[in-house]
Formats: structure tokens, C-alpha cells, sequence
């Protein structure tokens, strides 16, 4: 069924050290998202770029912890133009920024989920498992910490509190292939669902996101997807600034992009961690917003031929 989407720029730059992912939001636009989206015939409308807006006095006693105050003005920020857009029935797409910036997504879609009554799931596909907390970072890049706040982890005092915690067994970590062991042993703890890997090249791609959309949907869940570019190989995704090794193929990647629509399950999606400074004539860009096509309806035969002569 066709949707209404919304477009929601979220030029976060702050929640780690390496500049670029602030244009993130404007190579989306420029490699054609809203076209591509249009095309599969759902409304489009754009919102333009969210801003962090005045920034409040804040610390942390992790003194590795930087630009604190602007991830928490992009935290309060994007939960509002998230929470605005799912109340008007519409399908909010955060393009992005880096990942600092689902703190605030999430808690707007969570908060909407609360509302109307409905349990939110939430379906992480990255190389890591983002599951820092501002106490425990030795990097004191926040971009490593939203799984660990929608949670409900503490450490988040200088955040908004969280809308509704998302429990352990509605999190779902696909593709992780870069864990630390304090993350790991928090993961652990928690009860976490974490698809490596190792668990992809055992169990293949499907059964294992299967088995968690089928958790969705019986239990009538919101779905939020974040898609992290180091979800990809670097082979094919050359512009993050946390590569690693060893990611989803494009075959792959657009296999869990269509069982994803095929569920109907999808309400919010986050587009995370692109720096067009590091790519190579705009080819992740287009890769991400070709995904976008696949999880808004586009089936693999629909897809032209291209030259790059």
C-alpha cells in the first residue's frame, strides 16, 4: 500500500570526530530520494533539515564525552519532528547525520508508539552495536550510544528521559561485526538479540530476520529501522568513517530491504552515518537511496541498466 512519507534532514555532525556526515541529508537529495520514493507511487513531502536549535549548559563526569549539548539539541529536536510527522499518519525518513541523531528519532517514534497504545520494535542493521553510554564511551563519541538509551540504560542524565524504553527481546542488532567487550558483556546482560555475522553466513539472511518480523507482527508492533551505511560492505559503501570489513553484500543488502516490505511492518526508518566527503562520485549515495526504492516497493527486475561511461 502506498504510503505518505516525510523527509526529515538531520544534518548531525557532532556525535563523532570525523567532519562530513553534515551533508549527508543534501547528497540524499541531490542522488534523488524523493524521486525514487515518488516513483513508486507514495506521497513525498519534505521538511527540509531539523537544527538543534538554542543549546543548554551540559556535562557529563566522562571527560572523553564531547560536544554534549548539541547531541541532546538534536536529541529534543528530531523527536519532535518525528512525533509530529507519525501523529499526521505519515512515514518519517531521517536522513542523516550520524548516528548520535536516532536518540532523537526513536524517541519520537516511541513516543508515538505510546500513544496510540502500540509496542515499538526496533531493528538495528550496523557494523556495531551502539551500546555506550555517556559513562562508559572511552572514545566520547555519542554516536556509539542510542541503542543503549532507547533502552533505558543509565547514563542519560543530561538527555530528555526517554518516551517508552524499548525492552530487550524488541531489539534486534543484524549484521554487527564490531563489538568491544564492555558493549559485549552489556549485551549479554541485557538479553539483547544480536544477528552477527557469523549468524548471517550460518543461517543465511533470511530466517533470522524472519524470525524477528514474525515477533512484530504478532504482537500488532511498530517497526523502526535504523540503517547505518557500515551496515554495507566498504567495497561497495566507501563513505563512512567507521568502515569495517566483511559487511552485506548488495545482494544481500536489497534481499533484507524487500523482505522488510514485504512484511508491511516498516513505520519509521533512519538513514545514518553517510559523509559524502568520502565517497566516490556520489555511488554510496545512490546505493542508500536504491535500497530506500527496495524497502518502499521497487522488486529487482524493475531496476534500469546504468552506465558509467
Amino acid at each position: 500500500m502506498p504510503h505518505d512519507i516525510t523527509l526529515i534532514g538531520a544534518p548531525v555532525d557532532e556525535g563523532q570526530r570525523r567532519a562530513g556526515c553534515l551533508m549527508g541529508p543534501a547528497a540524499y537529495r541531490v542522488a534523488g530520494i524523493a524521486a525514487a520514493i515518488a516513483d513508486l507511487g507514495h506521497d513525498v513531502e519534505d521538511m527540509g533539515d531539523v537544527s538543534h536549535g538554542p543549546l543548554e549548559t551540559a556535562t557529563c563526569p566522562n571527560a572523553a564525552v564531547h560536544h554534549l549539548a548539541e547531541c541532546i539539541g538534536w536529541t529534543r529536536s528530531l523527536a519532535a519532528a518525528g512525533q509530529d510527522a507519525m501523529a499526521r499518519g505519515r512515514f518519517p525518513v531521517f536522513m542523516g547525520g550520524d548516528h548520535a541523531l536516532s536518540m532523537g528519532s526513536v524517541a519520537g517514534v516511541a513516543a508515538h508508539a505510546a500513544a496510540i497504545g502500540r509496542p515499538l520494535f526496533v531493528l538495528w542493521l550496523d557494523a556495531h552495536s551502539d551500546f555506550h553510554t555517556p559513562l562508559t564511551t572511552t572514545s566520547g563519541n555519542l554516536h556509539g550510544t542510542p541503542v543503549a538509551y532507547l533502552s533505558g540504560l543509565e547514563g542519560f542524565d543530561a538527555f530528555p528521559a526517554f518516551p517508552a524504553p524499548v525492552p530487550p527481546e524488541r531489539i534486534c542488532l543484524y549484521g554487527i561485526r564490531s563489538v568491544d567487550p564492555a558493549e559485549h558483556r552489556a549485551l549479554k546482560a541485557h538479553g539483547i538479540t544480536v544477528h552477527d555475522m557469523r549468524v548471517l553466513d550460518e543461517q543465511g539472511i533470511v530466517a533470522p530476520l524472519r524470525g524477528f518480523l514474525d515477533q512484530v507482527a504478532a504482537a500488532g508492533g511498530l517497526l523502526h529501522v535504523s540503517l547505518d551505511v557500515d551496515f554495507l560492505d566498504p567495497s561497495i559503501a566507501p563513505a563512512v568513517g567507521t568502515t569495517v570489513p566483511g559487511g552485506t553484500t548488495f545482494r544481500e543488502a536489497h534481499l533484507v530491504m524487500e523482505l522488510l516490505h514485504e512484511s508491511g511492518l516498516v513505520s519509521s526508518l533512519d538513514l545514518v552515518e553517510l559523509n559524502p566527503f568520502l565517497d566516490e562520485r556520489g555511488r554510496t549515495a545512490r546505493l542508500m537511496v536504491d535500497l530506500v526504492g527496495s524497502l518502499m516497493g521497487r522488486k529487482v527486475f524493475d531496476r534500469p541498466t546504468r552506465s558509467f561511461g
